[in-house]
């Protein structure tokens, strides 16, 4: 006998990759779609397995014995709201619906607090890991409700990821805590792509180098210490070689990138906030950039830049731009970080930093190697405002500040466009700046706008008549 069931709504490649995970992991699984096609499908994919499947919500929810735990697999926006709404009816005080959709963690507060008025219990639910971590292990950020959580947390932790024999899932916190996390985890994903596109595009257009070569390149770094999931899947899709013309087929890919918005949620979160990402928030207008496809055919027969790709030194800046990396990958992590920090003073979530270190160690699109550096940061200070201040980081800030610094300025003479490396430049030494030209800035405000300024030589709030 299973040991207990588990209800899953959304019945696609995702929601059956979860299906499959959590009946192997010992629990039977119900799930619903209103498409019966897909329901058709799971019932003839799965037939044998401790895995029902509806295509009517009542049915569904007649199958599942209260309470009832069940897990939401559709698409964030209108189609989880009319997901909630259509079980609704049918549900009782106790029960346990869970959002593991991409939803803005605002929806997941507003849909908390309506659920909670009417005895269902509810957890904001973010899951990385796409869909081989769904069948294999992902990563699972639940937040919400602590007692529901605790309730299938059985089911999470066994179906998670694990990295040294410890489950890629812990709580994260009240309210929206789950979905933040996540969307920030896409945030970085986001800055840590770019910055590897921005390095293969200097390697391809600045160095000269083929395709294959720059595989080789990562793949290098990718046995050491930039060992990454994103890292690794970048050097397996150069080596994808097209049957129909021979060429690596990432070559005949068109230049233009989509988005379903978790990035773009993050910048305008740290903007709302008050917090500088600027690293990831030029992943964001990279993409959007990228979307400027005749613009930018019709710019590059006009607008001038350099010409050709750098000559001597190859190596050189081969060895400097794996260091510059380095430094770009954890400025993303950082600047995560911070952004969660901020916000958690703002919506008391009650975030654990070190937990969201460990649990993004496996399962999830952002899995790294440092992130192992990251945890063991948090866990001797958890209250640790910045990741570039860690001890753990010392030697490769210092190395990876200079090679920033040489990788940025060689992409610039080269004229290939490096927009989050050069944010990322920007962001580290702002912030190691005991001075900035803001005094300027707040005088200029205080000219047109009489907006006032502090001095630094007495205490107080000033106005000037600066005509």
């Amino acid at each position: 006998m299973a040991q207990q069931q588990f209800g899953l709504v959304g019945l696609g490649v995702m929601g059956q990759n979860l299906a499959l995970n959590i009946e192997r992991n010992g629990f039977t699984v119900v799930g619903y779609d209103r498409d019966p096609q897909k329901v058709e499908m799971v019932k003839a994919r799965m037939a044998g397995k401790n895995i029902q499947a509806f295509a009517n919500g009542a049915e569904f929810i007649a199958a599942l014995n209260p309470p009832r735990s069940i897990l939401l697999m559709v698409p964030a926006g209108e189609a989880t709201e009319a997901a909630i709404n259509e079980l609704l009816p049918y549900l009782v005080p106790g029960d346990v619906l869970i959002d593991g959709g991409n939803s803005h963690f605002q929806d997941t507060i507003r849909r908390g607090k309506t659920l909670t008025s009417r005895g269902i219990r509810f957890i904001g639910t973010g899951i990385s890991g796409g869909e081989e971590g769904a069948l294999k292990g992902p990563c699972i950020m639940p937040g919400g409700d602590p007692e529901a959580y605790r309730l299938v947390e059985p089911v999470f932790t066994k179906i998670a990821a694990k990295v040294d024999g410890e489950p890629c899932c812990a709580y994260m916190g009240t309210g929206g805590a789950g979905h933040f996390v996540k969307t920030t985890h896409n945030g970085i994903e986001y800055g840590i792509m770019q910055l590897i596109c921005e390095i293969y595009d200097f390697f391809r257009r600045g160095l000269g180098l083929s395709t294959p070569q720059v595989r080789e390149i990562f793949n290098e770094w990718n046995r050491a210490e930039l060992g990454s999931f994103l890292l690794e899947i970048s050097a397996l899709v150069l080596g994808k070689m097209d049957p129909e013309t021979g060429q690596p087929l990432v070559d005949l890919v068109l230049d233009t990138a989509g988005q379903k918005g978790t990035g773009k949620w993050t910048a305008q979160t740290a903007l709302d906030l008050g917090v500088p990402v600027p690293t990831l928030a030029a992943a964001v207008e990279a993409r959007i950039l990228s979307g400027l496809k005749g613009e930018r055919v019709a710019a590059s027969k006009v607008l001038p830049g350099p010409a050709g790709p750098l000559g001597d030194g190859r190596d050189e800046l081969i060895a400097v731009v794996r260091k510059a990396f380095y430094l770009g990958m954890l400025a993303c992590y950082a600047q995560g970080m911070a952004l969660m920090r901020e916000a958690d003073k703002e919506y008391g979530f009650g975030l654990n930093y070190e937990a969201i270190a460990r649990i993004w160690r496996g399962g999830c699109i952002i899995r790294a190697r440092m992130l192992e550096e990251i945890r063991q940061a948090f866990g001797r200070e958890p209250e640790l405002v910045n990741l570039l201040l860690a001890p753990e980081f010392a030697p490769a800030v210092r190395e990876g500040q200079a090679a920033l610094r040489q990788f940025v300025q060689a992409a610039q003479q080269a004229g290939v466009p490096v927009i989050c490396s050069a944010a990322t430049l920007a962001y580290y030494d702002s912030y190691r700046s005991e001075r900035l030209p803001a005094n300027l800035l707040q005088a200029q405000r205080d000219h047109f706008g009489a907006h006032t300024y502090r001095r630094i030589d007495k205490e107080g709030v000033f106005h000037t008549n600066w005509s």
